[in-house]
């Protein structure tokens, strides 16, 4: 099924990537909020470790894949960073060094994250920047190479206090280390739809880059790919959303156990929040229109409901229609959306506009939604309140220099 991004224009799609990388990275902010409520904060780090470390090696594999930069060195595991929802550019500023092949550096000159929870107190930066870090770094290295260690030089809790650079961490590649393996929940992930989605190929003649074999850069140029490529990137970061939600449910119902109304309540919450955040950010980037079409075409681009091969959906005749697909088999966000749960696409709709509501009928897979004005603003969603309390809901992208990066 053709991609909806196709309908954008090269430039907007080079605006929209940096935006959909941030957007995944907010779905932690979005979510783990209610595990420290539910579980407490050990459990949440615990459950964010499973998250990441079950879902990370999966999709790096396909970014790689996608942009031909496949290997087993520094400069892969770097490229894949740069494409990395949990490292959106900027938010998480990874600043890279490359001494050779087996042997590299980077240092975060702005933590996005760090920002977030440094006010929570230092127990909260312990939990993110060494619970958290230490099994993640190593899980989406081992998606290149299983003998990669990531180790920190320093890191937060910032002695002293506002130090600079963030943190700053070495990979080195090695033949005597210890094999990275896999987690259990990996197992379950790369045997979803999602991991193993086929899409459409980026074309190789098009105008602008179609891959990432060239150097490594400091900061990617989005503009500088072809529309092909930005669609192709585009559709691999949403498929990257679905991963890391996927292995969030799972650690999710391990800890909700036969509670089956607070694994959907939890879920359900991580998911408003989101969408929330996620349309308001997509439709100021692209500058779409408001009106009833506004809120239809950011729900069209919405992660919710893309990439077209995964999530079955249009949008004509002024309505939304949700098809049976892949993602209701796997379980996805799609499936907490429909005629008995509208709460997402209500936040999602009224990120366009507070005042409208959503009229969905049919059945749980299949249904059609109407956006409907009731002249009356709707107080926001809490969930998409908590979700806001990040600095990256309201962050602001620059522009960079894109610089090669030579071994020093």
């Amino acid at each position: 099924m053709p991609s909806r991004f196709r309908d954008l224009s090269r430039d907007e799609l080079a605006v929209l990537l940096p935006e959909l990388l941030l957007i995944g990275q907010l779905i932690d902010r979005s979510g783990m909020a209610w595990c420290i409520s539910a579980f407490g904060r050990a459990e949440m780090a615990r459950i964010a470790i499973e998250e990441w470390a079950g879902s990370s090696p999966v999709y790096t594999r396909r970014m790689q894949h996608a942009l031909g930069f496949e290997g087993t060195d520094v400069v892969t595991i770097f490229k894949g960073l740069q494409l990395d929802i949990g490292a959106p550019p900027q938010f998480m500023d990874f600043r890279y060094t490359v001494h050779d092949r087996w042997h590299g550096e980077f240092h975060l000159d702005h933590c996005g994250a760090l920002m977030d929870v440094e006010p929570m107190g230092p127990d909260y930066v312990r939990s993110m920047c060494h619970d958290i870090e230490d099994p993640t770094f190593d899980a989406t290295a081992v998606a290149t190479n299983p003998k990669a260690q990531v180790r920190p030089l320093h890191r937060p809790p910032r002695v002293p206090a506002g130090r600079s650079p963030h943190c700053a961490w070495t990979v080195t590649i090695d033949e005597s280390h210890p094999e990275v393996s896999g987690i259990p929940a990996l197992a379950l992930v790369q045997h979803t739809h999602a991991a193993n989605l086929v899409l459409d190929p980026i074309d190789p003649v098009s105008e602008g880059l179609a891959d990432y074999t060239g150097p490594l850069v400091s900061d990617l140029d989005f503009a500088a790919f072809s529309k092909s490529a930005l669609v192709r990137l585009a559709d691999e970061v949403c498929v990257q959303m679905h991963l890391l939600n996927l292995s969030f449910l799972i650690a999710l119902r391990a800890r909700c156990g036969d509670d089956a109304a607070q694994f959907t309540t939890i879920a359900t919450r991580q998911l408003v929040g989101i969408a929330g955040i996620a349309a308001e950010r997509i439709r100021h980037a692209l500058e779409l229109p408001g009106g009833v079409d506004g809120a239809l075409r950011v729900l069209a681009l919405h992660p919710l409901l893309n990439p077209a091969a995964y999530v079955v959906s249009s949008v004509a005749e002024g309505a939304l229609s949700v098809s049976a697909s892949p993602a209701h088999d796997d379980g996805a966000w799609i499936t907490l959306c429909g005629p008995s749960s509208t709460r997402p696409l209500q936040a999602v709709v009224r990120a366009v506009d507070p005042t409208y509501d959503v009229d969905v009928s049919g059945t749980h897979t299949d249904w059609t939604l109407r956006v409907v004005e009731t002249g009356t603003a709707a107080r926001e969603f809490d969930e998409v309140a908590v979700t806001r309390v990040s600095t990256g809901a309201s962050f602001e992208f620059e522009p960079r220099l894109s610089l090669p990066i030579t071994p020093v």
